[in-house]
């Protein structure tokens, strides 16, 4: 069921760009026949010594080699592509790679996802490990990470909990000789401005190497939004919210290095978060028939998140065919969270204020073992221990402790793989992976507890029609799984801050949940250009079976609202559902594939998803939150007269429409996002960049329906979104 929204044609754009990757394909199939290095040498032709081959390989390169050899379907984003648009978040950099999209309205970050498939699909690693409760990645700046691994399909080292892929973000190495990177940027948004800071350190001793990285936030950002709510009965509503919010934020983080003898290495990477925001603002609701009452009310959100995690590695050569890798990591995060509202007449909202304060302490404990064989095997075994405790306080629905909860999970897990290489024209890698997950929490209402147990066996296969070229076809057949969270399992009931209504429902826990298991099969076309360029296509299917999906019913005297009937959302193991799609991939320089072209980076990339839930009638019964298509189109070009280089993205995701049970739907709007960027070089060392986002705003538009047992209601979601420009001085001391 659409919203009242025009409905955008896909299928000529689709043709058009399927069209566009076949051309491109054959133009460099082209090229490379009449490439100079590949021609027979004329009759006339002088005699030259043959010096064999030569190769010159910049940074892009190296990270497309190291994609190109991996056995299992890698992409590998390096420091040069991440710095190249001149992004303030990590998120902004995601949101233009192959197959991610990025939740929420543009410009103001959200989870990350790969696939267009929702929350918890995605596995996100800080160097090869699962990041921190509390931790958002949004908190990271480009300058703090050296290169991005995007895993199609899952490996028994990096874990299954990746039924989408993986995302993993290796921070900055330290390099002696290079200079420290000190960067200062000046935004503005609407009217609100902010500055950030951020210096990049690289150790000059001796003893140590690495960097020692800082990042300072001030930001002010606006926030504008609408609700229009039709009930049937009821009456309707217009809610409106204005609020400004201001962060001061820290983001410090090392990686410290000391190498010994026998290949004896310690790295530790301490990290160090805080963040205070404080958003004012105000709400106004209004009714549109009957009695036209009206309210409004002044709002306080206030939070602060504090985090200090220690990683450390130790790794040892045991011989000249074995090494040993032992990981630990320990840390603790706090969160402080009111939200007040006030000066209601209590006619259509409510005087209230909402608290929750929770600790995270976290702890982990991971051993690999890897060994190189004579016959060309190399084998990795390992276990892992984790550990976290949760400790949280909140304003309660019904008593004073009403809200307290006291929670832990254990997760352990021991995995081999074996990467080998048949012969020339194959390698393959074959692993085995076991992982148990214990989750209880206590609260009022007593102990909760939960325990899953999954074995994950994973195969993957490289194929070289021809080893001599640059073709190659990946295959994988993987078995993963998603978990569900520990808010999924014990959660404390949390009423609806409105009237409660069906698409404003209180919210609750389920600990009777099972983990989702799927599986997967993918198969990808790759071709490498001479120049460093790549071209791909990758399909890719995943069979889900036991999905956990939120569902709203009505309950009769809740635990947290006794006497009362409250609609209620709470998450449920649904039943099955399958997920398709065809990426593809072109990143060349134009003058690669038509001689005489001018030397412009092109990167683009188009993504076709498709999916149903078996239990859900359709049409539209598709997995949550993913779209039918995501799109990127991006150019970069260094003029060569004058020190100056300019480019730009286009990143564009479709509306959709979404069934989520026989009573709900959903509606996501067209999101289109232009980028520009100009970058004026004054030296090796200074450089001044104007970067533009978001230039041609657009309005964000959700909606959610009910409709069933005698009730329905709509709620339209609308918030204008606006042009951010950022002035950036960039330079090396």
């Amino acid at each position: 069921m659409r919203s009242n929204h025009s409905q955008l044609t896909l299928h000529p754009l689709t043709h058009s760009l399927l069209l566009a990757g076949f051309v491109l394909f054959g133009l460099s199939e082209g090229a490379s026949a009449q490439s100079p290095a590949s021609a027979a040498p004329s009759a006339s032709a002088p005699t030259t010594a043959d010096l064999g081959q030569v190769e010159i390989r910049s940074n892009r390169n190296n990270d497309t080699e190291v994609r190109r050899e991996s056995s299992a379907s890698k992409i590998v984003i390096g420091r040069e592509e991440i710095e190249k648009q001149g992004d303030s978040t990590l998120g902004e950099v995601l949101k233009r790679l192959p197959g991610v999209t990025v939740q929420g309205a543009p410009g103001r970050g959200g989870a990350i996802r790969m696939r267009g498939l929702g929350g918890g699909y995605t596995q996100i690693l800080l160097d090869g490990e699962r990041v921190p409760p509390g931790f958002s990645i949004d908190s990271l700046t480009p300058e703090q990470v050296e290169k991005i691994e995007i895993l199609r399909a899952p490996t028994a080292e990096t874990g299954a909990r990746a039924i989408a892929g993986t995302i993993n973000i290796i921070l900055r190495e330290g390099q002696k000789a290079n200079p420290d990177d000190l960067k200062i940027t000046r935004s503005q948004e609407h009217g609100e401005g902010s500055t950030m800071l951020s210096w990049v350190h690289n150790l000059k001793t001796q003893a140590l190497s690495g960097t020692v990285t800082l990042s300072l936030m001030d930001q002010y950002r606006p926030d504008e939004s609408t609700s229009v709510i039709s009930s049937d009965p009821g009456v309707d509503r217009i809610r409106a919210n204005e609020s400004l919010g201001h962060r001061k934020a820290m983001h410090g983080n090392a990686r410290l290095q000391w190498k010994g003898e026998q290949g004896r290495t310690l790295t530790l990477t301490p990290f160090v978060v805080y963040s205070d925001y404080a958003s004012p603002g105000q709400v106004q609701m209004r009714e549109t028939e009957g009695g036209l009452r009206t309210d409004s009310a002044q709002t306080l959100n206030q939070s602060i998140f504090a985090m200090a995690r220690l990683n450390g590695q130790w790794a040892q050569r045991l011989s000249a065919d074995d090494r040993l890798e032992v990981r630990f990591g320990l840390g603790q995060s706090r969160y402080d969270f009111r939200l007040d509202q006030t000066g209601a007449a209590d006619v259509l909202l409510f005087n209230s204020f909402e608290t929750q304060n929770f600790v995270d302490r976290s702890g982990s404990l991971n051993g690999k073992w890897t060994r190189a064989m004579d016959n060309g095997h190399q084998i990795v075994s390992g276990l892992e221990l984790e550990g976290v405790r949760r400790v949280e306080e909140a304003n309660a629905a019904v008593d004073e402790d009403g809200g307290d909860i006291r929670a832990r999970t254990l997760r352990w897990a021991a995995y081999t793989q074996d990467e080998f290489k048949i012969n020339a024209n194959w390698s393959a890698y074959a692993g085995l992976r076991y992982e148990s997950i214990l989750t209880e929490g206590s609260d009022e209402q007593g102990l909760k507890s939960n325990t899953s147990s999954v074995w994950t066996p994973l195969l993957h296969a490289l194929w070289k029609p021809d080893p001599a070229k640059r073709d190659q076809i990946r295959m994988s057949l993987t078995r993963s799984y998603k978990t569900p969270t520990l808010y999924n399992l014990v959660a404390r009931p949390v009423p609806s801050r409105e009237a409660n209504s069906p698409t404003r429902p209180d919210r609750v826990g389920n600990p009777d949940l099972k983990p989702e298991m799927a599986t997967g099969i993918d198969v990808a076309f790759e071709r490498y250009l001479p120049g460093g360029g790549v071209l791909s296509a990758n399909v890719f299917h995943r069979q889900i079976s036991d999905l956990i999906r939120y569902s709203v019913a009505q309950q009769n005297s809740p635990s947290w609202a006794p006497g009362q009937d409250r609609w209620v959302s709470s998450p449920t193991n649904l039943g099955d559902a399958t997920t398709q799609g065809i990426e593809l991939e072109a990143k060349f320089r134009l003058d690669q594939v038509r001689t005489g072209a001018w030397p412009v980076d092109i990167r683009s990339n188009l993504s076709l998803f498709s999916s149903r839930v078996k239990q859900v009638p359709g049409p539209d019964n598709r997995l949550d939150q993913q779209p039918g298509m995501t799109a990127n189109l991006g150019a970069d070009y260094r003029v060569r007269s004058i020190p100056l280089t300019v480019g730009g993205n286009v990143n564009w995701n479709p509306d959709y429409d979404t069934r989520r049970s026989e009573q709900q739907w959903a509606y996501q709007g067209t999101k289109r996002v232009l980028d520009v960027y100009g970058q004026w070089r004054f030296s090796a060392a200074t450089a001044l960049r104007l970067t533009v986002s978001n230039l041609i705003p657009r309005d964000y538009l959700t909606s959610s329906i009910y409709s069933g047992n005698g009730v329905s209601e709509t709620s339209r979601y609308s918030s204008p979104g606006w042009r951010n420009v950022q002035l950036r001085l960039e330079m090396k001391i």
